[in-house]
């Protein structure tokens, strides 16, 4: 089983899209049994919001299918018991090392079993071959270019991780 969070600001817009579009991918692979997806926040200030209407609207139009979602704050628990935890901008990833502390040791050496990815923390337009942030529509209003760059970042992963 592999375990994958998704993280950004406030797990209202962009990590939970990347977590139900990375569900879809592996659903349609026919691997979702060989994962556990989900999506968490470096922040407290979404706490129980479910996702925000404009991104339910652009995956709704993109046939994504999204459950009961409810925001909440990534705890270093469940930070230990992921594989992989891959962040949308790099403020996500200076939060996330506040509330971990660093994760370069933790993730030091460590592989996915299987796949090209080493360590534990990753940005995720890495996977799309690209080093810059994951667009935030909270900012942009442009929830079209959020998706494409969601979109681009977990196919990539999924090829990365070869089953």
């Amino acid at each position: 089983m592999i375990r994958i969070m998704f993280l950004c600001h406030g797990n209202i817009c962009r990590s939970p899209m990347a977590e139900y579009v990375m569900k879809d991918l592996v659903e349609k692979a026919g691997a979702a049994r060989h994962f556990e997806i989900s999506s968490g926040a470096v922040s407290d200030e979404e706490w129980f919001n479910p996702i925000y209407p404009p991104a339910q609207r652009k995956l709704r139009e993109k046939g994504v299918r999204f459950g009961n979602h409810s925001a909440h704050k990534i705890s270093i628990e469940e930070f230990n018991e992921q594989d992989l935890v891959v962040v949308m901008d790099r403020s996500n990833l200076r939060w996330l090392t506040r509330i971990v502390g660093d994760y370069s040791e933790i993730a030091a050496g460590e592989a996915l079993q299987g796949s090209e990815i080493t360590g534990k923390v990753h940005m995720m337009m890495e996977f799309a071959g690209l080093s810059r942030d994951v667009a935030d529509p909270w900012y942009t209003g442009d929830f079209e270019q959020t998706y494409q760059d969601v979109l681009a970042g977990c196919n990539g992963l999924l090829k990365k991780i070869r089953l």
